[in-house]
């Protein structure tokens, strides 16, 4: 619906956005009306006199089409079909009492509804939920459901913004999934994608200029929001984040890729974003975030708005999942080169960016700025996600490229650290299954685009193209479904033991709480190959060395001990030093402040 209904339901009115057209027509089953121009708007609307039966409707534009509603809050019939009224008072819900926990103490868990069960629905999501709530994640980021071209993908290709995708279970579905996620304690973040709309299915063009050819994005053509008419495009993201709040009862919003969101405006559309969300949150009396995704390394996105910042109240920094990643692993390629010391796991635990101004020799370039002061709780690390897994050319997760003992060393590294920590799903359990990437593009000669682009993409990295999955193929997506009898399994329920005690660790000691904003105190030996991260009283140690049992004093005086060629960090806090273990691998031995661990170890210490 339009601007100023998009959020009364089902109506009798139409209204719609065409601001070059000459004739703007309401078309149903059964009948087509000529819909009258607003003067001075841009805007077209029609009363009609009687509603179709199937609540469905779409409009043609100067003769074209017919094209579904931009706000089409329903496209049962898909991207190309014609958009469907849905009474949003229709569903009673069950969550009045429900408030999310304040951000800074989250534990995030990313999920992919069409790949987290069999079915691959909103409704098939929900038995699974009691499982999250044991685990003790707070907040689930769930990829985009916008509604996009065939039954499958990672949802990045969305086109219909307000509509929630049929393949998952339209809108319905959805509120019963998040009123079961509440239910369960567990607060919704929802993926939405602002920078550009998928390629299938994109109708918006023909209804006004809500694209610009003065910036570009990888993906597609970048939203008009700083040029000629783009109050009203600037009005169609706002709206949209209003409508999943009042209707579908989110509880925050993950924004994609913001720095391909090219606005010269003096208030730069995040800076809007923040003002209406904080609206909502005032009048609704609930907590909502805002958490951008971007590769920039600036931390003006989360600086407030009396800082010269966006007011954004969280960012992911990838700089923790690389540095993490490449230590553990050794890869150096692409993004990754420079990465894989201890040195740069040291600085993103202390200074959250290892790029903060310094030369990237991926981008032949500098990058980035410091944080300063800004609360560590202000960025979300990981060490997997749907990117990090997804973009390599077979999807595997870090579980298959390292030992167990390292992958539970990078978990705890993980989810100790001072960041707000995010999990993809599967993480958990070390699932075996990949996250490949996927599509279902009806558009043959998109879908042969899309395969190729795919198998071109990695041969660079030595892959020969024709191993690499091809997206359009449906056992590409199935593939990557979670196996959920694995959990049953000794090795995956042991992994899962390691994980939710971790996590309890998080909640339950106030050293690794949210109330502890300082920054880590950062010891390691490089050579020895291990690292000691004090937090308050307690500390993280682990041990990488496959040659010798590596003896470890746990005790912060840099001076007291050799601790080989570098000291990252210190703070000068008066905390005791670590004194009993709260968490081991099998084989760690802490006696009279002295730790000695086997290869690929880790030690949880306490007061």
């Amino acid at each position: 619906m339009n601007r100023e209904t998009a959020f009364a339901g089902q109506t009798p009115r139409f209204t719609v956005w065409a601001p070059s057209a000459d004739s703007v027509t309401l078309v149903t089953r059964d009948l087509e009306r000529e819909m009258e121009a607003v003067a001075q708007t841009g805007y077209w609307s029609i009363c009609p006199d009687r509603m179709p039966d199937d609540g469905r409707y779409a409009f043609k534009v100067n003769g074209k089409g017919p094209y579904a509603d931009p706000r089409a809050p329903r496209l049962p019939d898909g991207v190309h079909g014609f958009s469907q009224l849905v009474d949003h008072e229709a569903h009673a819900w069950n969550d009045r009492r429900f408030r999310a926990r304040p951000f800074a103490s989250a534990v995030v868990y990313e999920l992919h509804i069409g790949t987290f069960s069999d079915e691959g629905t909103f409704d098939s999501a929900i038995p699974h939920l009691p499982e999250l709530s044991e685990l003790r994640v707070t907040h689930l980021n769930v990829m985009p459901i916008a509604s996009a071209s065939g039954t499958r993908g990672w949802g990045y290709d969305g086109v219909g913004l307000f509509a929630p995708w049929e393949a998952y279970g339209g809108p319905e579905a959805f509120k019963r999934f998040v009123d079961a996620c509440h239910e369960h304690d567990l607060a919704v973040i929802l993926d939405v994608v602002y920078n550009h709309l998928g390629p299938e299915g994109n109708y918006l063009g023909q209804f006004g200029p809500y694209f610009t050819d003065r910036y570009h994005t990888p993906w597609g053509d970048a939203l008009n929001l700083d040029g000629p008419q783009s109050d009203e495009v600037r009005a169609f993201i706002l709206d949209n984040l209003e409508y999943w709040v009042r209707y579908y009862h989110v509880d925050g919003f993950r924004l994609d890729a913001v720095h391909a969101l090219h606005d010269s405006s003096a208030v730069h559309i995040l800076e809007a974003m923040t003002h209406r969300v904080g609206a909502l949150e005032r009048e609704l009396g609930k907590p909502l975030v805002l958490i951008a995704e971007s590769d920039l390394n600036d931390p003006s996105l989360v600086k407030s708005h009396d800082a010269g910042g966006y007011g954004l109240d969280a960012q992911w920094s990838d700089d923790f999942h690389h540095a993490v990643h490449c230590l553990l692993t050794g890869e150096s390629s692409g993004y990754y080169a420079g990465f894989g010391g201890f040195e740069q796991l040291a600085k993103a635990l202390t200074r959250v960016f290892v790029r903060d101004g310094h030369y990237a020799p991926h981008r032949g370039r500098s990058y980035g700025r410091p944080v300063g002061d800004t609360p560590r709780s202000r960025f979300v690390h990981c060490v997997q996600n749907h990117d990090q897994v997804g973009n390599r050319a077979f999807g595997e997760r870090l579980s298959h490229l390292v030992s167990e003992g390292r992958t539970r060393v990078a978990a705890a590294v993980h989810i100790l650290s001072p960041a707000v920590p995010m999990l993809f799903q599967g993480e958990e359990w070390a699932c075996t299954a990949p996250f490949q990437y996927f599509t279902d593009h009806q558009d043959r000669d998109l879908a042969r685009a899309v395969s190729e682009g795919r198998r071109n993409e990695f041969r660079d990295f030595g892959w020969d193209p024709e191993d690499v999955p091809d997206p359009q193929d449906e056992e590409t997506f199935l593939r990557s479904k979670l196996r959920r009898f694995e959990q049953r399994l000794k090795a995956h329920e042991r992994m899962r033991q390691w994980y939710i005690d971790l996590i309890r660790i998080r909640h339950d000691v106030p050293s690794f709480s949210c109330s502890m904003h300082t920054v880590p105190e950062v010891v390691y030996d490089a050579e020895a190959e291990w690292m000691l991260i004090f937090r308050g009283s307690c500390a993280v140690a682990f041990s990488l060395s496959r040659s010798v049992s590596p003896v470890i004093p746990v005790c912060r005086a840099p001076n007291s001990h050799r601790y080989g060629d570098a000291t990252v960090g210190f703070t000068g806090l008066s905390d005791p030093d670590p004194k009993t273990v709260l968490l081991a691998s099998d084989g760690v031995d802490f006696t009279d402040g002295i730790l000695t661990m086997p290869p690929d170890a880790l030690a949880v210490l306490g007061p």
